[in-house]
């Protein structure tokens, strides 16, 4: 028997992927989510079904339950990961697998604020419960009320933690689309032609670079601090490696570059800058990470 919920129950779809997708910073992982909130939703009996009387709230509160449980457990799984775990990065949708007509577009993260590499960053900072009511609340605009149904909270104790983790957000605002593009593009010519100086010029002296390889390819274990420091590196990079095209491509909403080597994108870069300069680049190795990419 055919399901008469089925139209509103899969029309949600895109809704759970970019919610778990903020709170887990997985793509992979955000695809469970929703399978196995499916999964439960089905699970219900037919009567059971009919009685819900608002299944997007059901199933928002189920894939949130889920992640919750999920980020939960993340810090064990984190101490097994080697080295430095990045959230895995997504392309602007023009660059999504080709650009395929057969890739469901309900799998497509939306690219906002919200998803800039920054703000995930200072995300994965935060409590399970800060991250699930600060995503809930402020990004997807749920009530209090709503979110303690979720965290098993009173709504006054979420808006706490909402209000804890607005103010470590606050720090993670980037500037416009238009000067981190510029700067961007220059770090590329840059490191193309191998210009240590200009390369330092446009690091922060405090600047951060991590490499996330999950310890699947050659990447630097630690973090790299100092802008002099990552032009050396970046130097090296250069020399050390075969000859790899930089492209210009959005990363998580914002200007960013992919390296790519023959047909396949070995490296992705998101920066964040502040005042003309770089402050932080996430270098993104861990081939597990870079299935939604493809050289175009």
């Amino acid at each position: 028997m055919s399901d008469p919920q089925l139209p509103v129950v899969m029309s949600e779809r895109r809704q759970l992927v970019n919610l778990a997708y903020r709170l887990l910073g997985s793509v992979a992982e955000a695809e469970d989510v929703v399978q196995e909130t499916y999964l439960r939703w089905y699970a219900l009996s037919e009567r059971q079904r009919r009685e819900v009387a608002a299944p997007g709230a059901w199933l928002t509160t189920v894939a949130s339950r889920i992640c919750l449980d999920l980020l939960g457990s993340a810090r064990a799984r984190r101490e097994r990961y080697v080295g430095e775990w990045i959230p895995e990065p997504v392309p602007g949708r023009s660059e999504w697998l080709d650009g395929s007509d057969s890739v469901d577009p309900a799998d497509r993260v939306t690219l906002d604020e919200s998803i800039s590499m920054a703000f995930l960053v200072v995300l994965d900072s935060m409590t399970p419960a800060e991250r699930v009511a600060f995503v809930l609340h402020d990004v997807f605009r749920y009530s209090f009320a709503e979110v303690a149904e979720v965290v098993g909270r009173t709504p006054a104790a979420c808006r706490q933690l909402a209000s804890s983790a607005r103010r470590r957000i606050r720090t993670s605002q980037g500037p416009s689309g238009t000067e981190h593009a510029g700067v961007v593009r220059d770090f590329k010519r840059a490191w193309e032609t191998k210009d240590i100086e200009a390369l330092v010029g446009l690091l922060d002296p405090r600047a951060i670079a991590t490499a996330d390889s999950g310890g699947l390819v050659p990447a630097f274990r630690d973090p790299i601090i100092g802008g002099e420091q990552i032009a050396q590196a970046w130097m090296e990079i250069a020399a050390r490696g075969p000859a790899m095209s930089l492209l210009e491509r959005t990363v998580n909403g914002q200007p960013g570059l992919v390296a790519q080597f023959e047909d396949t994108i070995v490296s992705v870069y998101a920066f964040d800058i502040a005042e003309g300069r770089i402050t932080r680049i996430w270098a993104i190795r861990n081939p597990e990470k870079l299935r939604t990419w493809t050289a175009s």
